[in-house]
């Protein structure tokens, strides 16, 4: 567990959905070009030319030190990129890491010190990282050690393979390296394995039950809307890593929205589809359990659309179909969300907006691009090396084989959720209109279970906090350690999981977690025990899935989650 401090500041650097929804539109090689706030940022070096000639006048001295061996500039023990021998058992090489360390050190001091506003200063400091990451000597084919004894080792056939792949990576989208290995998975075998079957299909969706494997269940089930980006089966990993299957293990009616992955045809799908198709996914689940009341769950951009259609409910006096409401890394409240102000603005949507228009679509795979880059040393140069320079295959790991597994989002969605987090519109009674009905989060009093992850990149966690002063009922918020997807795949025999509670939902989040504890363990017990309390009585487990009216279709996944 590391300390708070270090942890809460991994979501300083988070990128909401709505910039990751733009940038997926316009492409993320754009803000790698020199704009406006790098122009800002060369004028105010010139402005302040003693700061400027401190910092370069340092650089110097260091490097002065450095070629005569007296540097004690070094990376951090925790930099993988050096951590081969080679690195410091030969001289120059040594040198060379010391001067690279020490120009971006130089670097940040000079962003840090020019005199620029939040939005430009952010701009600028993405710009510098990414450059300063790329020029590692890490990733240069044979000054790497590493790729320098692959080369000696496989004759020259490491770097073969790795060009190899290099073209291959380039030739498609996304553009980035290779990340996971698919060929070990296969859906519906290994991975979105959990028994069960297609109980209702419609345009939109697949309506997925899945198969009790207690002699028990509890009267109340459970209907999970998941992320309209990827597919459902991140909640369906291998088992033992899968929270599916820990439900239905747990008493629990499972059932899930697997949603179809959308083409051009599709365009003018948007919330009122979307929120329609859960309505009807509501009342099939309410007709085959024989229950009058459902929990509604929704994971990322699934949450939102969980929480417009619990506020519709409320709007026509039928939210008394919840039992509880679930959302998992869910922003709904959007205001000052990490660097939303810096890399995303009204002129930007627009122009995002209207070239999802034109396709009819967002492609999933550039959304896949948009997010390896927020994150470069982990999701771009790591896989580099190992890929090309090394010639290596990367990882098989099942998280990553879902994330490759992307989806496309109508143009219409798209212009939604754009809007919709520009605008904050959410957080304002009646400024939203779904199915010709005022939504307002406010009157939705049912109990709400909010969970985040500390580390999350995409919905910072302090901004999923802001949820539990949005709606009408009593919430019970839980932080999760890692991040967005990880924080979700936490089973409860991985012995680095825990989680922080506090019962007292003040205004400031960094109040409440300075009050929280600390719990050891993972956040799925501590929601199946919230569940059971809401779930009603255990009953006789059914022996068949389905119902005379909505009987089984296809086996789990079903089909839609084939769908390329």
């Amino acid at each position: 567990m590391t300390e708070v401090g270090a942890d809460t500041s991994l979501a300083d650097t988070a990128a909401p959905l709505d910039v990751l929804l733009i940038e997926a539109a316009l492409g993320p090689l754009r803000r790698f070009v020199p704009d406006v706030s790098t122009a800002k940022w060369v004028l105010s070096l010139a402005r302040r030319p003693r700061t400027t000639a401190r910092h370069l006048g340092g650089l110097v001295a260091e490097t002065a030190r450095i070629t005569v061996g007296t540097s004690t500039v070094g990376p951090h023990r925790r930099d993988r990129r050096f951590a081969d021998t080679g690195w410091t058992e030969n001289p120059l090489l040594r040198r060379l890491v010391q001067v690279y360390l020490a120009g971006g050190r130089t670097v940040d001091q000079l962003v840090e010190d020019a005199d620029l506003d939040p939005r430009d200063r952010k701009r600028v400091t993405f710009l510098v990282e990414n450059l300063v990451e790329a020029a590692s000597p890490s990733n240069v084919p044979l000054l790497n050690p590493a790729s320098a004894k692959a080369v000696i080792d496989t004759a020259g056939l490491s770097l073969v393979r790795g060009g190899g792949r290099l073209v291959k990576d380039l030739a498609s989208s996304p553009r980035v390296p290779e990340m996971v290995d698919t060929s070990g998975f296969t859906i519906g075998g290994n991975i979105a394995a959990t028994p069960g079957a297609v109980v209702f299909r419609n345009e939109v969706l697949e309506l997925v039950q899945f198969a009790p494997q207690c002699d028990e269940v509890y009267e109340t089930p459970v209907l999970i809307v998941p992320p309209t980006i990827n597919k459902y089966y991140a909640i369906d990993l291998a088992p033992g890593r899968s929270l599916v299957e820990f439900s239905v293990t747990h008493s629990r009616q499972m059932f899930v929205i697997s949603w179809r992955n959308p083409d051009a045809r599709h365009r003018d799908w948007g919330f009122d589809s979307y929120v329609t198709a859960i309505l009807e996914a509501l009342d099939v689940v309410q007709e085959i359990t024989e229950n009058d009341q459902v929990v509604l769950a929704g994971i990322c951009s699934g949450g939102i659309l969980a929480g417009i259609t619990a506020a519709h409910l409320a709007a026509t006096g039928t939210q008394d179909r919840l039992a509880g409401l679930v959302f998992a890394v869910t922003v709904i409240d959007n205001a000052g969300a990490g660097s939303i102000s810096a890399l995303s603005d009204p002129r930007l949507a627009r122009l995002a907006k209207a070239k999802s228009a034109r396709a009819g679509y967002l492609d999933g795979r550039a959304l896949a691009e948009v997010f390896a880059w927020l994150r470069p040393g982990d999701l771009i140069w790591n896989y580099w090396v190992n890929n090309y320079l090394l010639g290596k295959r990367p990882p098989a790991f099942d998280i990553l084989f879902w994330n490759a597994d992307t989806t496309r989002m109508t143009a219409q969605l798209h212009a939604d959720f754009v809007d919709v987090a520009m605008q904050n519109s959410l957080t304002t009674p009646n400024r939203l209109t779904v199915l010709g009905q005022p939504i307002d989060l406010g009157k939705v009093t049912v109990d709400s279970y909010i969970v985040a992850g500390i580390a999350d990149h995409i919905t910072p966690w302090e901004n999923c906090y802001r949820t539990t002063r949005l709606l009408g009922g009593s919430s019970r918020f839980v932080l999760s350690t890692s991040g967005h997807i990880a924080a979700l795949v936490n089973p409860p025999d991985n012995p680095k999981a825990s989680y922080r509670t506090n019962d007292d939902h003040g205004v400031d989040a960094t109040v409440w977690l300075e009050g929280a504890t600390t719990h050891q363990g993972s956040w799925w017990t501590d929601v199946a025990e919230w569940l059971d309390q809401r779930c009603g009585e255990l009953k006789p487990a059914p022996e068949e899935l389905g119902s005379v009216h909505h009987e089984p279709i296809v086996d789990a996944p079903g089909t839609y989650v084939f769908d390329r």
